[in-house]
Formats: C-alpha cells, sequence, structure tokens
C-alpha cells in the first residue's frame, strides 16, 4: 500500500526478538519489510513466522542476504531501522551501510538501549554518510510486537517520513479514557486510539528520556518487592495470599502493568516443585545499565533522584548473595511482632498508600531529571507528551500517568510534579499512613530502601530549613569554603576566621 515501484518501504536491520517483533509489527500495518541478519537462520525464521501468520496470504516481508541487497530493494530515501545491543554493534552496522554504498539522503534508525551522549556523537559522525536517527522502544517482545511506547528523536526531517510508520505501529490509547487499547493478533493490529509516539526534540533526547523511564521502571520493581516483602516475610503472607493483595491493589490507583504481573508471577506454581515459582528463584537481579546511567546522571547534574539510586543499590546488594549469608549468621536483629488481624489489616492499608506516595514521588524525580537536563541540553522537552506515550506500550504503563498527563496539560510550566494539586493534596493527606508502612518495616528489621527514601525526598522538599547551614559552616571552618547569610543579599560570601582566637568575619565576594 506504501511502496513504489515494486520497492519496501523499510529495513530492519538485526533480528534478534525486538528487531523480529518490530518487523512483524511493521508488515501487520501493510507496510512491505526488507529484513537482514547475520544469522541467515533469523531471517528465515522471521519469513516462516510471517508465511504461518498471513496463512497463505501475500508476504509483506523479504529476507535479505546481504545489506547491498538489502539497500536495492528500498525506495529512497531508504528508512533502516536498526535492532543490535547498545555500544559497538551499532557503529559496526553504520559502517557497513557505508561500504554497501547507503547514500546521504538515507535515515538510519537506532532503536536500541543507547547511551544517549553517544546518540550525539554518531549523528554528528554520520552526517556526511546518512542521517543517523534514534527511536528508543519500550514494551519488550510483546511491546515491539503488538505495539510498543516510542520515544524518538533526532534530524526533524527524517522524523517527517518515519513517523507515519511509527504511528501506526506504536500502542494506542483510548482518547478519552487514556487507557490502553490492547489486542494481542497476528494480522489484526490496533488502529485507532491516541498512538504512544510522539517526536521527542534533537539527537540524544529520545534515547535520554527513555534512559530516565528505565530508572523510573527499576525503582516501581523495586518499590513493588519491597511491599512484597513486608507482606511475606513482615506478615507471613504466602505468596497467593500477597497474590491476593496485589490484584486487588491493582483495581485502584496503584493499576500498572508492573503490579500487575507481579500478581501473575506470584501466582505461578514451579513446574518441578509444586511450590511458588518465586520461591525458588535465586534471589539476586541483574541489570543492563539504565538505571545505573540514571543514576549517574542525577548525581552529574545535582538532581536528587534518591529512589531511583536506591533501586539500583539494592540490585547490587542482591548480587552479594555469599557476603549476605555469612553477616545473617552475625547481624542481630530486632524481634519479630506479632500483630492482631486488625493490626494486619491496617498494615496492608497503609502500605498501599506508602507504595502509592513513594511512586508519585519516584515520577516525580524522573520528571524533574528530565526538565534539568532539558534546560542543559537546550531541548524543548513536552512532559505532557512523554507522559501520554508512556499511557500504554511500555513496561511503567499505569493509571497513575493520565494524572500526571493532566497535571501538565493543566499548568504546561509545572516546575515540579509535587506543585500539582491533585498530588500535592493527595501526598499530604496520605503520608501518615506512608510513614506508618515505614515505621513497621524498620521495627520488623525489613529493608525498604526505596520506600523510605522516596518519603525522605517528600520531608526534604517540603522543610524550608534544611541542616545544610551547619554543612556550609562545617566545610568553612576546615576549608575556607565560605557560606551565604540569609541577612545579606544573595550571591554576598563570607568568610569566618574560626582558628582565631578573636574570630573575625569577612566578606570574601
Amino acid at each position: 500500500m506504501q511502496n513504489h515501484n515494486n520497492l519496501n518501504d523499510i529495513g530492519v536491520i538485526g533480528l534478534g526478538v525486538m528487531g523480529k517483533n518490530l518487523a512483524l509489527n511493521i508488515a501487520d500495518h501493510h507496510y512491505r519489510v526488507s529484513a537482514f541478519d547475520l544469522d541467515p537462520v533469523k531471517v528465515q525464521g522471521l519469513v516462516t513466522q510471517e508465511q504461518q501468520e498471513r496463512a497463505g496470504q501475500a508476504s509483506r516481508i523479504l529476507g535479505c542476504a546481504d545489506l547491498r541487497h538489502m539497500l536495492d530493494t528500498l525506495q529512497k530515501p531508504r528508512i533502516l531501522v536498526v535492532s543490535v545491543p547498545a555500544g559497538a554493534a551499532v557503529d559496526g552496522v553504520c559502517s557497513a551501510l557505508i561500504a554497501a554504498g547507503i547514500e546521504t539522503d538515507d535515515i538510519v534508525i537506532d532503536t536500541g538501549n543507547s547511551l544517549w551522549t553517544d546518540t550525539i556523537a554518531r549523528e554528528a559522525r554520520y552526517q556526511h554518510q546518512f542521517i543517523f536517527f534514534s527511536s528508543a522502544v519500550s514494551g519488550g517482545e510483546v511491546g515491539a510486537r503488538f505495539g510498543p511506547s516510542l520515544m524518538p528523536s533526532g534530524d526533524p526531517k527524517a522524523w517527517q517520513h518515519v513517523a507515519p510508520i511509527w504511528h501506526a505501529i506504536a500502542a494506542k490509547v483510548d482518547a478519552k479514557t487514556g487507557l490502553p487499547i490492547e489486542r494481542f493478533e497476528p494480522g489484526n493490529p490496533v488502529t485507532e486510539g491516541e498512538p504512544c509516539a510522539a517526536y521527542i526534540g534533537p539527537a540524544g533526547a529520545g534515547h535520554y528520556v527513555k534512559m530516565v523511564h528505565n530508572g523510573i521502571e527499576y525503582a516501581d520493581m523495586q518499590l513493588i518487592c519491597e511491599a512484597y516483602q513486608l507482606l511475606h516475610a513482615g506478615l507471613g503472607m504466602s505468596a497467593l495470599e500477597v497474590a491476593a493483595v496485589f490484584e486487588r491493589w491493582n483495581q485502584g490507583r496503584l493499576n500498572s502493568y508492573l503490579l500487575g504481573i507481579s500478581s501473575e508471577v506470584l501466582k505461578q506454581a514451579d513446574p518441578l516443585t509444586g511450590k511458588p515459582l518465586v520461591d525458588m528463584i535465586l534471589d539476586t537481579a541483574g541489570q543492563k545499565g539504565t538505571g545505573l546511567w540514571t543514576a549517574v546522571s542525577s548525581l552529574q547534574l545535582g538532581c536528587p533522584a534518591p529512589t531511583i539510586a536506591e533501586a539500583v543499590y539494592a540490585r547490587a546488594v542482591s548480587t552479594q548473595k555469599s557476603l549476605r549469608g555469612l553477616l545473617s549468621q552475625q547481624l542481630q536483629g530486632p524481634r519479630a511482632l506479632t500483630l492482631t488481624t486488625s493490626q494486619q489489616a491496617d498494615l496492608i492499608n497503609a502500605l498501599e498508600s506508602a507504595l502509592y506516595c513513594a511512586k508519585v514521588c519516584c515520577y516525580a524525580q524522573g520528571f524533574q531529571l528530565m526538565a534539568m537536563t532539558a534546560k542543559e541540553q537546550h531541548w524543548q522537552l513536552d512532559f505532557g507528551q512523554i507522559a501520554k506515550i508512556w499511557r500504554a506500550g511500555c513496561i511503567i504503563r499505569a493509571g497513575f500517568l493520565q494524572s500526571i498527563t493532566q497535571a501538565y496539560a493543566a499548568d504546561p510550566e509545572l516546575s515540579h510534579l509535587l506543585l500539582a494539586e491533585g498530588f500535592t493534596q493527595e501526598l499530604s493527606e496520605q503520608q501518615p499512613l506512608w510513614r506508618q508502612a515505614v515505621v513497621a518495616a524498620v521495627m520488623q528489621g525489613i529493608a525498604v530502601p526505596c520506600i523510605s527514601s522516596a518519603l525522605a525526598y517528600y520531608d526534604s522538599y517540603r522543610c524550608d530549613t534544611l541542616p545544610a547551614n551547619l554543612l556550609q559552616a562545617q566545610r568553612d571552618y576546615f576549608g575556607a569554603h565560605s557560606f551565604e547569610r540569609i541577612d545579606r543579599p544573595a550571591g554576598e560570601h563570607y568568610h569566618l576566621d574560626w582558628p582565631a582566637a578573636e574570630r573575625t568575619l569577612s566578606r570574601i565576594r
């Protein structure tokens, strides 16, 4: 439908889980795809799968023997999706495309989890060979196949060529309710609703936003795990009982993809032992780096994101299994508390509020981080639009994102999410229950680093006077770093001659 002169509309390079499913998704929307992978088995596997799914209908996917063949099959300007691991593999594909005869007007889209600064460098590096574009993709295997959340950035003219395809294949939400429109049927894609794809900004912006998305994802997952630990280890609830609690919470304000799948995980029995599968899984968690990049970015900018950082640390602690095993035999904790049925019900209720409030603060940290980076990089990020495209298709999709969308719609210049009237009121009302849950965890000796760090974040921002006044005096005492005064104009710095017998105050600048 889209092609001219029998040439295909788009090429997909790299047919791993994400590339293969993106190719099938694109073909479902009536675009003709040329596909290539260094492994010819993957190429044939994709072609065979599409033929099986289309049940005898004309194929829309062409397997290519090499990149030169692929370039010959595409209409110009050629659009090429690169789905390979971040790093050297991306540059390897770019070099191979140059050798194969790519042209200056052709568009190469990096869809991996590349570091955003690498994306900026690549746009400059390849500007005389082709147009290097990028588009972060969220949603995992299922999202890639049936509708991901897409965060493209780079040359605006390139986006004009890419936009129709991206809007077609993206996840969709109902325009009135903001709820995802989901259908997981090959050959029968969702075509109605608002697409979860929007141009983010200049080179690197899309990958930065996706990086922050993943940082929030780390924290969201850890928050749920901490709630599970408090219910399971603190209250002695079985995996099935915790699953029932999560299922109930998922019907309300905590509705999210991650909470939903957590409930499903907890209900799963181990095929080998019959025990809850979660009880048979080793408690060491891996990471691919995007959460770490987010935490590092927050430190470099001086933008507080403690809940995201604590989520990264929690994974790091989990990998110290042998040390934890040793210390668990040496370090003492509190005696287990015995709670009445009524007290348990109260704690479960408090924990629901704690999880919600911590989640709000986690998103607030992420959006503030994006805002500070946007200012530094001179990007014009539309935070309401970003919240919109996260409502479906991505891992952190949640009903809660509709509230964030509405907050930025009401005030596009909103400087911090906690200043939004709805969130200010909710957190103010719910913070006593939040504190109750944190106290219960502390008294039970159960670590809740993300829930408690989010509370510290909340308390720090609601505090008009922090102890940094003492800290500045300490710095001036040992290092003559100076300080400002509350009774003098901003920008005036003073130093006290601390060691002298008669201490004198002097203005130094």
